[in-house]
């Protein structure tokens, strides 16, 4: 039975909203979106031909909503909803309701969405299926030979509820953290647990089903460098695989979709050890974030066929041929050296240059909240080949300018040329063994400050015209000193002395107040200089890297106003956990996790930062925190 869409309701918010009305535009569909009182302004809302308000700002109460949702579709006149991924992307009732309501759902069938729910139940189909598995093992009777575990959420995903346990010592203390994050994220608390792989690889199938009985499986794509379980670079084809073992992925992808009468965009999720033997993880039954390597690989449009498959269309028997290899970078609000703390702000600016693809929920000038993940953006190279992809995607993150958050940018340039990376050795270890070299250390910021001051001592381009002449040499001619520190706590501090026609090792061509251009050393440098109107940040981006300085001195981070032992939240959030029996006058050790703080979809362990005495605590469960609120106090117990 054919049906056809007009118009199409995204219940969803961010980058993926953005791409989906893309696509929806170009074919000729009008397009509604749902939003939270804080992405009133949002991107995928301007993106958008309709909006309809979700009143809240919690997911709970805006974009979960399942009933809200359907009523703005219905208000709006759409006549079809697009679930993205994630928040009601995988709920089966949600899309029981959605047709019900009279509406086309993008998706696959409810009975799919459910068989595939609970990993646990997967596991059991798969297995009736013939797809190779990892045999779950018993927490309560695991002994050390089953060690290293991993707990898993049976309802979830993206890292939430997931534990490596290598010591039997920690099982318990990890399987109820698992269990209570589990019970939290997605309302259900089964935990399973099943070996745990080192050095693993994280492949995975993209299929592709119509009502007529064809399954395309995708290619493959490697998704191994992961942090906190979550992807951080995908890309297609998966690198170094065997075509034996392509061949077995592709054949047990389109066994798990049959063996559910599958249709529409789908992943089967495997784990490919390090003797290479494959094993099913899970079936995600929606579209994954890194749809777009796929994409680029195969010529299509996941998005349009998912429409055309819920119209009723019939796919041709064969996808095109592959072609290349695409990587995808996932850019993040967050500072991996801090244990990946997200940030929340305004971006200011969001410029990534080259030929690469920018999906993004964002625009320069847009705020990035703390109730939703910090992804920015993700960015996506194709070429012919692997080593032209990779260089092509790191060339433009390095060229990036991004400007009033702190971003993993560095991070993922830097892995980008990691030999390891390079030579294709994925697993899922990888961050593991490098981030400490792969996050030590900023660029030198020298140069980038004696930029940001003559920048700022630059005529403005609407001086007199005698002064704009000049430029910067009409400035005084006495030597001139000026002090930065680069963003941050601890940040590095660079005293720069200049002096208009003089500076050693370094010949000034050109000063403008938001273009320098130096020759250092007899090589010319051009730097990019941009001051926050609403701070005192300056942004200096150049070819030698990207800095965010700050004119000394400068304000105290709130470490600095406490008394020792204060435990500050590191970031607006919520307490979702207090360790269990702690109140005033408990003993603590050093590096006991004492509260667990949930933002923008992360779970953070607030630590005792010495063995001690907690003299004060004032967190409770449920209670929201902004940042820098005193958590509580640990009193360092005395030296002998």
């Amino acid at each position: 039975m054919t049906q056809s869409i007009t118009s199409l309701l995204v219940a969803n918010r961010g980058e993926i909203a953005v791409r989906i009305f893309r696509t929806a535009r170009a074919l000729g569909l009008d397009t509604v979106a749902v939003h939270s009182d804080p992405d009133a302004d949002a991107l995928h809302v301007r993106s958008a031909d309709a909006a309809v308000r979700l009143p809240g700002a919690a997911p709970a109460d805006t974009y979960l909503r399942g009933d809200l949702i359907i009523g703005a579709a219905l208000a709006a006149g759409a006549d079809a909803v697009h679930p993205g991924y994630g928040f009601l992307s995988e709920n089966a009732g949600f899309a029981r309701q959605v047709q019900a309501a009279g509406l086309t759902w993008i998706g696959p069938p409810p009975e799919a969405i459910e068989a595939m729910a609970s990993k646990t139940r997967a596991k059991e189909l798969m297995r009736a299926a013939g797809v190779p598995l990892l045999e779950p093992v018993d927490p309560a009777a695991a002994t050390a030979a089953d060690l290293p575990l991993l707990l898993k959420a049976a309802a979830g995903g993206g890292g939430r509820g997931m534990r490596v346990v290598r010591d039997l010592d920690g099982l318990k203390e990890a399987l109820e953290g698992a269990v209570a994050e589990a019970r939290s994220a997605f309302g259900d608390g089964e935990v399973f647990a099943e070996p745990y792989v080192e050095r693993g690889r994280h492949v995975e199938v993209q299929i592709l089903a119509d009502a007529h009985g064809t399954v395309w499986a995708l290619g493959t794509r490697d998704c191994s460098l992961q942090r906190r379980h979550q992807k951080v670079i995908e890309e297609a084809p998966a690198p170094g695989l065997p075509e034996s073992l392509r061949t077995t992925l592709h054949e047990a992808a389109v066994a798990a979709a049959r063996a559910v009468s599958y249709r529409g965009a789908g992943t089967v999720e495997f784990l490919v050890t390090a003797d290479g033997r494959p094993c099913f993880l899970e079936m995600n039954t929606r579209l994954q974030v890194e749809h777009p390597v796929t994409e680029a690989v195969f010529g299509l449009d996941l998005v349009a066929l998912q429409l055309r498959v819920a119209e009723g269309a019939a796919l041709p028997l064969s996808p095109p041929e592959p072609g290349g290899h695409a990587v995808e970078a996932r850019l993040y609000a967050e500072d991996p050296a801090q244990d990946w703390r997200p940030q929340a702000g305004v971006l200011h600016t969001l410029d990534i240059p080259g030929t690469v693809r920018v999906d993004s929920g964002y625009a320069g000038g847009d705020g990035v909240g703390i109730h939703y993940d910090p992804m920015l953006a993700k960015v996506v190279a194709h070429a012919p080949t692997r080593p032209e992809a990779v260089r092509i995607l790191a060339h433009a993150l390095a060229g990036a300018r991004i400007h009033g958050l702190v971003t993993n940018r560095e991070l993922l340039v830097r892995t980008l040329r990691h030999p390891e990376f390079t030579a294709g050795q994925l697993d899922t270890g990888f961050y593991g063994r490098h981030l400490a070299a792969l996050t030590e250390g900023a660029p030198d910021a020298t140069l980038a400050a004696l930029a940001a001051a003559l920048a700022d001592a630059a005529p403005a381009p609407d001086a007199p015209l005698a002064a704009r002449l000049g430029g910067w040499r009409n400035l005084r001619s006495q030597p001139q000193t000026r002090r930065y520190a680069a963003r941050g706590a601890g940040g590095a501090e660079y005293t720069v002395r200049y002096h208009p026609l003089d500076h050693p090792g370094v010949r000034v061509l050109a000063a403008e107040p938001a273009l320098v251009t130096l020759e250092v050393d007899g090589i010319r440098r051009v730097f990019h200089v941009k001051r926050n109107s609403n701070s005192s940040e300056v942004y200096v981006d150049s070819a030698l890297g990207a800095h965010t300085l700050v004119p000394v001195p400068r304000f105290a981070e709130p470490e600095s106003r406490t008394e020792p032992g204060s435990l500050l939240a590191p970031m607006p959030g919520t307490v979702v956990r207090v360790a269990e029996g702690l109140a005033p006058g408990s003993a603590v050790t050093a590096g006991q996790p004492l509260l667990w703080l949930e933002a923008m979809k992360m779970e953070h362990r607030i630590l005792a930062p010495a063995s001690g005495t907690l003299t004060a605590l004032h967190a409770a469960t449920g209670r929201q925190v902004e940042f820098g609120a005193l958590l509580a106090v640990v009193q360092e117990e005395p030296q002998t």
